[in-house]
């Protein structure tokens, strides 16, 4: 097994000559932004150790004040600014700093602008001091965002470098954010196609803070990393088969992906709009359950329906559990692939924890059929045949990563005419309607199963998404938690 050094690891996708000078310039253009005085020491960086969580501890850049607002989740943080014994100012700079650190490890940001979050956060606490109360359920909060998320000024990427640019407007979350009160500091990372569990871009790759030999998952794994840096306590996240959770999983922390029209979509950044056999969604990826909450809550009591015509108006609803026990069935395995054995410790150890509850009944939960779910969906990926990918690799002089090669290819992947197209859905609407007889069948209300088949894997060997892409061709949410 071949080692490499700290420097080989975070190295960015190549290409051509002309693709390597764009690539050069965005990777400077970000490194120019990170101020001298949130630099790490270049003996840090030469050969830092597999596990870099501890270094924003130690490393001198952040006072004992910033560090303790670091700890704090999300909800914290806006409680003690409503609270007036936190300012924005004082949240954004000592996420930002601490992210600035996090990036140096982990290689997680695509654009870095402090200043900026900065500058927002003054008006707030300025509109605070003169009217006594905040504007929003997340006055001052920083938020991490993923690349794919326009933000006027900021960079956006579409997951190629020909879809890498300045963002000229906000797509619909983020005005909804904003319009919340929350603020802005820094872009994070994403894979080429943003079709892998993993994130390697022009960029650079992410690493995993708690490994960096293994990913921090993907297409949401600079967020991930970010997070578990306690360089953000809440960052916005993209999953169409696995995006958000595979990297929660990965890093340790939380992240919800609801169902795909419940939050705006409106705005974002992909390499082929209309390819709507499966909808990507929108969510959270944060450090408690309740910051889960804090998110939606907030972004669903602004009728995001009126902003994004594709979101549907469906409520955020809490069981009433003295009314009802909870029925969790608890899937051990797919049917498919063996989950590993740390991965079927973790479920057995929830399991007994739940059996305690007194509100809570659990019960053994029969997959149905998810091999041929997979494969529908790895169809439904790609009904060009993946031309597209290759063209927009060939226009960008970019070279195709292997994850990217193996996503495309056969026996799942092919072209389809408008017939085929329409056959291939309807295989997704049969099943569909199957699983929905098969869940009731099983009267469950929720299953718990695992996110991924094992821990983190090594970089450039994450080939199974069933685990998570199965609820993404049912549209049904799903959340990851540590």
């Amino acid at each position: 097994m071949t080692t490499l050094s700290f420097k080989e690891k975070i190295k960015g996708i190549g290409g051509d000559a002309s693709y390597e000078a764009k690539a050069r310039v965005l990777r400077e253009q970000l490194e120019v932004k990170i101020p001298a005085s949130l630099r790490l020491p270049p003996t840090v960086l030469e050969d830092p150790p597999l596990d870099v969580t501890r270094i924003p501890e130690t490393c001198g850049i952040l006072t004992p004040e910033e560090l303790a607002i670091t700890e704090l989740d999300a909800t914290a943080v806006c409680q003690k600014i409503a609270a007036g014994e936190l300012t924005a100012v004082e949240a954004v700079t000592a996420f930002g700093k601490r992210a600035a650190i996090a990036h140096q490890l982990t290689a997680c940001l695509v654009d870095f602008f402090l200043d900026e979050g900065i500058k927002q956060a003054q008006q707030l606490d300025e509109y605070f001091g003169k009217e006594g109360k905040v504007i929003g359920p997340l006055h001052g909060l920083p938020i991490s965002v993923k690349s794919q998320f326009q933000m006027k000024g900021a960079i956006g990427c579409g997951g190629f470098l020909v879809k890498t640019g300045t963002s000229t407007e906000d797509c619909d979350l983020i005005s909804i954010l904003r319009s919340l009160g929350a603020v802005f500091y820094v872009k994070t990372d994403q894979p080429q196609s943003l079709m892998h569990l993993e994130s390697h871009s022009s960029y650079g790759r992410v690493l995993n803070p708690h490994n960096t030999n293994l990913t921090s998952g993907g297409s949401s794994g600079g967020e991930s990393a970010l997070v578990a840096m306690k360089g953000s306590c809440m960052g916005l996240g993209g999953d169409g088969g696995g995006s958000i959770r595979c990297p929660a999983a990965h890093c340790g922390i939380y992240g919800i992906r609801p169902s795909s029209r419940m939050t705006p979509s409106g705005g974002f950044l992909w390499y082929q709009n209309g390819s709507d056999g499966t909808v990507a969604s929108t969510g959270p990826m944060c450090r408690s359950a309740r910051d889960m909450w804090l998110f939606l809550d907030a972004v669903l009591g602004t009728n995001p329906a009126n902003w994004d015509p594709d979101v549907l108006p469906i409520p955020l609803i809490m069981p009433d559990l003295t009314r009802k026990k909870l029925r969790v069935g608890i899937m051990m395995h797919d049917g498919v692939v063996m989950p590993h054995p740390p991965t079927v410790r973790a479920l057995q150890l929830a399991k007994a924890k739940l059996e305690a509850s007194s509100e809570v009944e659990v019960v053994d939960y029969t997959p149905y059929d998810h091999d041929r779910g997979y494969s529908i969906i790895r169809e439904l990926y790609y009904e060009d045949g993946g031309a597209t990918v290759r063209r927009l690799l060939k226009e960008g002089g970019e070279d195709m990563h292997p994850l990217t090669e193996w996503v495309i290819s056969p026996p799942y992947v092919k072209d389809h005419d408008a017939a085929q197209v329409w056959k291939l859905r309807e295989k997704r609407d049969i099943y569909r309607r199957e699983y929905s007889d098969h869940w009731r069948s099983q009267n469950v209300d929720v299953v718990l199963c695992p996110p991924f088949q094992g821990t983190a894997s090594r970089h450039d060997t994450a080939k199974y998404w069933g685990y998570t892409a199965i609820w993404n061709l049912l549209d049904y949410p799903g959340a990851v938690f540590p």
